[in-house]
């Protein structure tokens, strides 16, 4: 499936995180920061997402999930 941007609902549905979990999550760099897509808007590349999801199912520790969303978030930056 191509990527797609999920606004923090889904975000929340997928996760099963609440909303200032999310973001609690994002300052303590253990999940990926949102894209602003307009001044209002802010999604989450659902492939990203999905990493995290994945992550967390292998039971990824802490430093490992920093690491990841790091990496995402350089790969990001380059594309």
């Amino acid at each position: 499936m191509a990527n797609k941007f999920n606004r923090l609902q889904e975000v929340k549905n997928k996760t099963g995180l609440s909303g200032p979990s999310v973001y609690k999550q994002i300052r303590l760099g253990l999940f990926p920061k949102g894209i602003k897509l307009t001044p209002r808007a802010t999604g989450w590349s659902n492939d990203e997402v999905d990493a995290w999801i994945e992550a967390k199912i292998r039971g990824t520790s802490d430093e490992e999930m920093a690491k990841l969303i790091s990496d995402l978030e350089d790969k990001r930056a380059s594309v």
